[in-house]
Formats: structure tokens, C-alpha cells, sequence
């Protein structure tokens, strides 16, 4: 047997699942000019060989398509600047820790935090200034949630930023107030919506928020996408962006930290005009490569649980006739996606809460009855609290469950955390139906919600096949679980599509980018415990070498 030309790199020695039904199973593949050229065989690879070719075996390894992470938030990232609160429990120790800081930083003109649990808030409530003051003084202190929806500011940052009675509707965010006496309390909601948007991330700039600089926006993203090779993750949908972020990926791939391709979704807030959509259309046509693409818009239907912001059919447990509100009338946001929809657009949309789930779902069927039925693969973000009569409606409409198995891990959302008491046990079923989903022929697209949630997918695929805790421990709505395979395919193939890439990426298959990764162990096979702590050994992107573990 004989080719026209060798391979430029030559796998052989592995277990190749190559997520492709048509071959499913292979033992080695051929590169040449950054595509898959031939899998099968070993017994055939030699076929492919030449002086130049370079060779890998992977001596007997699985090898996996690069994963793809529909929704990871590199450019957020975590700030090594900031006070890190992840795994932190109580209040007492959060206050324990942020004061330490200060205390070894004393010259510090801001005090900055990321990753606080809303569960660490004792009787359900949220945190306040009075309970920052005592440990940060006259120095202004914001704190970010774990999951950067939510900030709670001291006394003097609410002062720097212009808090006020008369002041709550601020640009990055709406500032909660006291009932009794109309006084801001030092939190802050929808900042994810509002000081995440162009607008808000400028006026923090502006009031001095050291965390919102260019340069330290640049630092998350170039550790985040050093972290993202590390973990094999060869595609990255990074889900919220303004314009002016795009020019921080061009400055990573001039310094050659932009390894991982990239899909950028552009952010529309409320407000988003024509003009903005038009200028949106033409970063598209700009930033149209295979290694970073621009194109899909992000909108909020409701905001998260913990905080009982997420939009339900019926009320919070305890919280009397309080379920949340949409950020949008259910007929205007079904009248604005039916706009986006006609202009060709692709739509994330963040839905956490069961009735917000229903208006991006009851939305999508107006855009079809409106503009015809299209090929639009508009996405349902998160799908944390789905009504079971609503989990057949995503394959009917061709919506995409983008979800992130982490998520639903009981030490995060489980008995006793803020979303389970929140939700109440009665509606517990509900939460990430994947099963369900996958059973009624949804595309399920799976990431990690990355800082909102660990970035290995090794820690996602083990939470879907288990839904236990990392360290172990008791299952919750083992119903929900599914398989190795189907974890493996909404990591690959599943969010492939979901991008509309599964021409180019998501499988083993002849024609491909050459794209995959050597894992340190079979998860196909090992026990789900074991999933964990598995290592991406070598990464290999366009048939380039861009990663090796040690």
C-alpha cells in the first residue's frame, strides 16, 4: 500500500475512541497538514511512515478527540490577586481569611475577592458591609461569588463606587437595600449581567477597580488558557465578551498563549441596538478562523438560585409568594429572539430556573413559527431546574442542553447548600435532568462553567456518571446519571455541534483537524472514582505537539 505522501505525525499503540459510530474503535491514525488522514490498524500505520514523520506511541493509552468546553469562562478566570475563597465554609473563616490578607498587605488600596459560598452565610441570608467592616477598615474590599453573579462591597467601596440610598441602579450592578430603612446593604446583584457588560466593566475601570484593568484581565485569561491545554481541552467557547475584549485574545496569540482554539459569544444586555448588532456581524466576519472565531451572542433570561434570583413556576420553599423574575416579559423576549433568529444569529441563552427555561423554550418556538424552521442550534445555558414537560421540548425545537455536570454535585447543590433548600426537596427531581434529556434525544453540550466550577473535564465526566461528592460519599438524584460514553461524547462531538464545528472537530474521523488527547487512564473503563486525578498526558492540536504533562 502506498501514499502520495508520509504523515507529518503518526499515532500508533493506543485505544482510539474516536467518537465517530462509523469507526468507533481504532489502534493508530496519520496527520498530514493538520488533519486526520488515516485511522486504523496498527498493523497499517507503517504505511504512513517517512524519514520526517514525527511518531508517537501511545503504549497502549486512550486516546480521546480534544475535548471541547461549550462554556468556560477563561477570560474571568481566577485572579491570583485577589483573596481566594473557594472551599471556604463559614463566615467566620471568610472574614479569617480577608483580614489575614490585609494584614500582610497593608498598603494595599483595594481589597479584592473571588469565589465566596453563598452557603457560608448563615440563616440563608446574604452577606452584608457590616459583616466586611470589622475586618477591612477604611479600605475598600469587593467580594465576587463563586459564581460572579453576585459582589458584596464594605462600607468604603460602596462609598468609592457611589452606592447610595438614592443611587442603587448602578452600572455593574443593582444594589440590595435594607426594607426597613431603604439603605444599600452592601450587596450587590446582576453583576453578571451588568458589571460583566462593556458598559459596567468600563465604570469599574474607571472608579479604580484594580480587577477590572486591562492587564490583569489579560493575566486570568493567559493562566486560564494555559490551564485549558493542560486539562486537553482543545476548543474553548468562552460564552460572554464585549468588543472591546477581543483584542486581549489577539494580544495571547501573539504571545503564543492562545494554544486552544477559541469561540468567542458576544454579550447582549438589554439596550443591545441595531447598530451594536450590525458592529457585532462585522466582528464576526473579522475573527472568522478555525483557531478563533467570534459569532454567537449571550442574553440572560433570570439570574441563579442560591440568591433566589433564578426565575421558577412556583414560589422559593419559605420565601412566601417570592419566585424570582425574568429579566425580560415573556412576550418581549420571545419577539427579541425571533429578531435575533431573522438576522441569522445563535443564541446562549442563561436560564437556571424552571419558568425561565420555559420562556427561552416558549421563545424559540415563536422564532420558528415566525421566521420558518431553521438549523439555529440556539443553546439553553445552564438547564439547572427543568419541568419534566418541558425536557422533550429541547430535541422537538432543536435547542442544545448546554450544561455542566459539575454543577450538580451534591457538596455545591445538594442537600443543605443554598440550592437544594432553596428549590425544596419536592422539586429536587428537577435538577440537570441529563439523563432525561439525552433519553428524549437532546444534544447535550458539556463544559465546566470554568471559575464557577473546577475546568478539568475528568471532574465533570466523573460528577455525570455519579452525581457523589469528589471525596465520595452518598449520590443525590442518581436517576440523572449517564454513562462514560455519553459523558465522553457531550464533551466532544456533542459540543461540536452545539457550535455547529462537527464538520471540523469533535471525532476521530478522516478529514478532521487533529485534534486529540493521550489520557494517563482509560475512563472508559476504570471505576468512576478514578476518573479523577486522570491526566492529559499528551495534547496535540492541528497536529501539533502543544502540551505534554511534565
Amino acid at each position: 500500500m502506498s501514499y502520495a505522501a508520509p504523515a507529518d505525525l503518526l499515532l500508533t499503540g493506543a485505544r482510539i475512541h474516536t467518537v465517530d459510530p462509523e469507526l468507533p474503535e481504532a489502534e493508530a491514525l496519520a496527520v498530514r497538514g493538520g488533519r486526520i488522514v488515516w485511522v486504523g490498524p496498527d498493523a497499517e500505520a507503517a504505511d504512513w511512515a517517512g524519514p520526517d514523520t514525527e511518531r508517537i506511541d501511545a503504549g497502549g493509552r486512550l486516546v480521546l478527540p480534544g475535548f471541547i468546553d461549550a462554556h468556560n469562562h477563561v477570560r474571568l478566570g481566577s485572579d491570583d490577586a485577589c483573596v481566594q475563597l473557594a472551599g471556604v465554609r463559614t463566615r467566620e473563616a471568610i472574614l479569617d481569611k480577608i483580614g489575614a490578607w490585609r494584614e500582610a498587605n497593608p498598603d494595599a488600596e483595594w481589597i479584592e475577592a473571588e469565589a465566596f459560598d453563598y452557603s457560608a452565610i448563615p440563616g440563608g441570608r446574604m452577606p452584608t458591609a457590616a459583616d466586611l467592616d470589622p475586618v477591612t477598615g477604611d479600605t475598600p474590599a469587593i467580594v465576587l461569588s463563586y459564581d460572579v453573579h453576585t459582589a458584596w462591597l464594605n462600607t468604603a467601596a460602596m462609598h468609592r463606587l457611589g452606592v447610595a440610598k438614592d443611587r442603587t441602579d448602578l452600572p455593574f450592578g443593582t444594589a440590595a437595600v435594607d426594607p426597613e430603612t431603604g439603605e444599600p446593604t452592601g450587596f450587590v446583584k446582576d453583576f453578571a449581567i451588568k458589571g460583566l457588560s462593556r458598559d459596567g466593566h468600563r465604570a469599574l475601570r474607571d472608579l479604580g477597580v484594580p480587577w477590572a484593568s486591562p492587564d490583569r484581565q489579560y493575566g486570568r485569561l493567559a493562566k486560564s488558557l494555559d490551564d485549558a491545554i493542560r486539562f486537553g481541552i482543545t476548543t474553548v467557547v468562552e460564552p460572554q465578551n464585549s468588543l472591546d475584549d477581543l483584542e486581549l485574545y489577539d494580544r495571547a496569540r501573539a504571545e503564543g498563549r492562545l494554544r486552544s482554539r477559541i469561540v468567542a459569544a458576544l454579550f447582549h444586555p438589554r439596550g443591545t441596538t441595531e447598530e451594536d448588532l450590525d458592529l457585532f456581524e462585522a466582528a464576526a466576519k473579522l475573527h472568522a478562523g478555525d483557531r478563533f472565531r467570534v459569532g454567537p451572542l449571550k442574553l440572560y433570561i433570570d439570574d441563579v438560585v442560591e440568591p433566589r434570583t433564578a426565575a421558577l413556576l412556583e414560589p422559593y420553599t419559605g420565601c412566601g409568594a417570592h419566585r424570582g423574575e425574568t429579566f425580560y416579559p415573556a412576550e418581549e423576549f420571545a419577539e427579541l429572539l425571533a429578531r435575533l433568529d431573522a438576522r441569522g444569529f445563535q443564541c446562549f441563552v442563561h436560564a437556571t430556573g424552571d419558568r425561565g427555561i420555559r420562556t427561552v423554550l416558549d421563545a424559540v418556538e415563536h422564532a420558528r413559527s415566525v421566521n420558518g424552521p431553521r438549523d439555529a442550534r440556539h443553546q439553553v445555558v445552564h438547564v439547572e431546574c427543568l419541568d419534566p414537560e418541558d425536557v422533550p421540548r429541547f430535541a422537538q425545537l432543536g435547542v442544545v442542553a448546554c450544561m455542566q455536570p459539575r454543577h450538580c454535585a451534591p457538596e455545591i447543590a445538594g442537600p443543605g447548600q443554598d440550592w437544594a433548600e432553596n428549590v425544596g426537596e419536592d422539586r429536587w427531581h428537577k435538577a440537570w435532568p441529563m439523563r432525561s434529556l439525552a433519553e428524549a434525544g437532546a444534544v447535550l453540550a458539556f463544559s465546566s462553567d470554568w471559575n464557577v466550577a473546577e475546568m478539568d473535564p475528568m471532574i465533570g465526566i466523573y460528577t455525570a456518571l455519579t452525581r457523589r461528592p469528589l471525596d465520595g460519599g452518598a449520590p443525590w438524584q442518581e436517576q440523572e446519571t449517564v454513562d462514560a460514553r455519553t459523558a465522553v461524547y457531550g464533551y466532544t462531538m456533542g459540543s461540536a455541534y452545539a457550535n455547529f464545528l462537527e464538520q471540523e472537530r469533535g471525532s476521530l474521523t478522516v478529514g478532521k483537524a487533529a485534534d486529540f488527547v493521550i489520557l494517563s487512564r482509560d475512563i472508559l473503563a476504570v471505576a468512576p472514582e478514578q476518573i479523577p486525578g486522570t491526566v492529559a498526558e499528551t495534547v496535540v492540536v492541528a497536529g501539533e505537539v502543544v502540551h505534554r504533562a511534565g
